[in-house]
């Protein structure tokens, strides 16, 4: 028996808990224009939003669209300064209790998760599953087609209604699903919105259960749209493929990326979040190192080139890591206008 939100609609809509969205919000976000804008009448906005949702007259506006390479192209849709505090108030009551739901080894858009522990625990199934190196490690690696283009709106909040009685919040989380689509109505998440980093996880997080419980697998770890299964038995992860692609389809109504489907050993290297993973390290991804290796010549940004060393101390890679050093050191010295 699935375990019930007990939030009401008023606690999300409070004034109280708009004003904490928006102070959550504000974070790096101060000199942006139209948060400028906003915050020159803020306790009008807040109440006048907070008047809409009580009314239930509130409507999503529209999204600005632009494009990023992260690494690949990406289209990202931003909403209104005023529709962003109303997905935080709603991701500050939302996000608690559904996280509790989730499989422990999913890692995408979680606090306490990320990447990194993505990363240490992919390396630890290796070495469950190869008894230290001494047996064969298979591992199987797919992703979604298209996944936030592709996801389904009746499916996401019909997912999310059977862990939510109260009409009227399951009423709001479908004005803010259905503000948004991509190449037809009723399909596609924007990537922009806070509120779609936690529907995600709740849509799959439908995969992650039957995945744990119904095939009784043990090694099995997702981020946002990859997932990864280990075993000693080639076989096995090739008969999962079919069954795989069977329930994403006839449940979720998405569909794996059959270019983007290997089976291979660890000992053949692994591609899994940027990284390049072998028994005993790791190395980075060819596009991700030549991404670096742009912002090393390019960027005289100390934040971007932070994030990359930040990135490159926990893999092999320690020639690279040194010039981030040096010149993370170079930019330094210069902003102190100090002699290098």
């Amino acid at each position: 028996m699935k375990k019930l939100f007990n939030i009401e609609y008023k606690d999300i809509i409070s004034i109280e808990n708009l004003l904490e969205a928006w102070q959550e919000f504000l974070k790096g976000k101060k000199k942006k224009i139209d948060v400028l804008e906003f915050q020159k009448n803020l306790m009008s906005n807040i109440i006048s939003l907070h008047t809409d949702l009580i009314n239930k007259s509130y409507k999503h506006g529209d999204y600005k669209a632009f494009n990023i390479n992260d690494p690949k192209p990406r289209s990202i849709h931003k909403a209104s300064v005023r529709d962003r505090i109303l997905h935080r108030a709603i991701y500050r009551k939302l996000y608690p209790f559904f996280d509790r739901t989730f499989i422990s080894d999913s890692y995408s858009c979680r606090l306490g998760k990320g990447t990194l522990m993505s990363i240490n625990r992919f390396k630890r199934f290796v070495y469950k599953v190869s008894k230290n190196n001494t047996k064969q490690c298979w591992i199987l690696k797919g992703d979604i087609r298209k996944f936030f283009a592709s996801v389904n709106h009746d499916i996401i909040l019909k997912i999310t209604a059977e862990y939510i009685n109260d009409k009227d919040i399951v009423c709001l989380i479908d004005k803010i699903i259905i503000s948004f689509y991509a190449t037809r109505k009723n399909i596609g998440l924007p990537l922009g919105n806070l509120t779609s980093q936690l529907l995600v996880n709740i849509f799959m997080n439908k995969f992650d259960q039957w995945v744990k419980h119904r095939m009784k697998i043990k090694y099995y770890i997702r981020y946002t749209d990859d997932f990864v299964i280990f075993s000693q038995d080639k076989d096995y992860l090739w008969e999962l493929v079919p069954k795989i692609a069977d329930f994403l389809e006839e449940e979720l109504s998405l569909t794996l990326h059959p270019n983007k489907i290997f089976i291979k050993t660890i000992a053949s290297g692994m591609d899994f979040l940027g990284w390049v993973n072998f028994p005993d390290h790791k190395i980075l991804r060819i596009n991700t190192k030549r991404r670096a290796l742009k912002a090393l010549s390019e960027s005289g940004n100390i934040n971007k080139l932070s994030s990359y060393r930040g990135l490159l101390i926990h893999g092999n890679q320690y020639v690279l890591k040194e010039k981030f050093f040096e010149k993370i050191k170079e930019i330094e010295a210069k902003e102190k206008g100090g002699l290098i």
